[in-house]
């Protein structure tokens, strides 16, 4: 059991690694244009929102989207509101990352690796950038295959047998489940790459994968609210509209679950890649239902944390 777990936490980090070797690239490409992108043209929210979604994608991450953003806002050269779009749209763009890993791109893995590292090592600011997107792409698709591999021996453990009948008997410990390991492992991507792995070996049913992936998202806030300590009132308020806006999209879709899983199902018969269109779907319609809203939603977080976002 011990050499599975940590097998298991070689390759998380694995994951990880090359999750963050590829935004570097890709942040060190453009961050500062990014920047003022985001300070030029947020002035109406449905820019913010375009923007924001081609951002993330671009990134890959909406974490660090959102501490660019949580920046701004801190440093007094965006508003509270301006914000809100942007987090629309960032919850869209970071699903880009989940529809790649469903690639069949297993004989592409070492020339990445081996092209990626060659053009890391040549000193030069494109070749750093797309060299750290080919390497840490190589090592998220190696990270991907190991997932599959332990996916049996893991479920034999009767502990994680265990674990993974509850969630498919209870859809809220699922939600609860993907919140945590999102909360702990930084990233929502890592946590519904590990559900693919599950849902690809038939151990998951689509229901309950679905329900961690929406826990995911909730999760995935963590990283903003810890980015908002100890700066500006408003700062704090775009981490709790991060929060609320992704908890009120998971309440808006719960009671749908089912159907939404049995039209999920009419769009591949692939159960990993039915979950990386199950978080496209369910991030793309709750933002859009979201959108129309922001005014209002900027409105009520400022009622509900507004005094109470200096104290923390």
């Amino acid at each position: 059991m011990t050499q599975i777990i940590s097998l298991f936490a070689v390759f998380l980090t694995i994951f990880i690694f090359g999750m963050t070797v590829m935004r570097l690239g890709l942040n060190t490409a453009s961050q500062e244009k990014f920047k003022d992108l985001l300070l030029r043209y947020t002035d109406k929210t449905w820019k913010g929102f375009l923007l924001g979604a081609v951002l993330t994608a671009v990134v890959q991450s909406s974490s660090a989207v959102m501490v660019i953003v949580i920046g701004l806002v801190a440093a007094g050269l965006m508003s509270f509101r301006q914000s809100i779009g942007i987090i629309l749209g960032a919850n869209i763009g970071t699903t880009v990352s989940t529809e790649i890993i469903t690639l069949e791109l297993n004989q592409m893995i070492l020339p990445f690796l081996i092209i990626g590292f060659i053009m890391i090592l040549y000193p030069n600011k494109w070749s750093f950038c797309s060299g750290s997107a080919l390497f840490g792409l190589g090592c998220m698709f190696v990270a991907m295959n190991g997932f599959e591999a332990l996916a049996g021996p893991i479920t034999e453990l009767s502990w994680v047998q265990h674990f993974l009948q509850r969630t498919n008997e209870h859809i809220l410990f699922g939600l609860g489940l993907g919140t945590t390991m999102t909360a702990v492992i930084q990233s929502s991507t890592a946590t519904t790459a590990i559900i693919m792995s599950l849902m690809h070996e038939n151990i998951l049913s689509l229901t309950s994968g679905i329900a961690i992936m929406l826990g995911a998202n909730v999760g995935t806030c963590v990283t903003a609210v810890i980015a908002s300590i100890g700066t500006t009132r408003e700062a704090k308020l775009v981490a709790f509209a991060h929060i609320w806006i992704n908890i009120i999209g998971v309440f808006l879709f719960l009671p749908f679950l089912k159907l939404f899983s049995e039209f999920v199902i009419l769009l591949t018969h692939l159960p990993d890649v039915q979950i990386a269109h199950a978080s496209v779907l369910f991030n793309v319609i709750s933002s859009l239902l979201l959108l129309p809203c922001a005014g209002l939603l900027a409105a009520l977080i400022t009622k509900l944390h507004g005094e109470r976002a200096i104290k923390f």
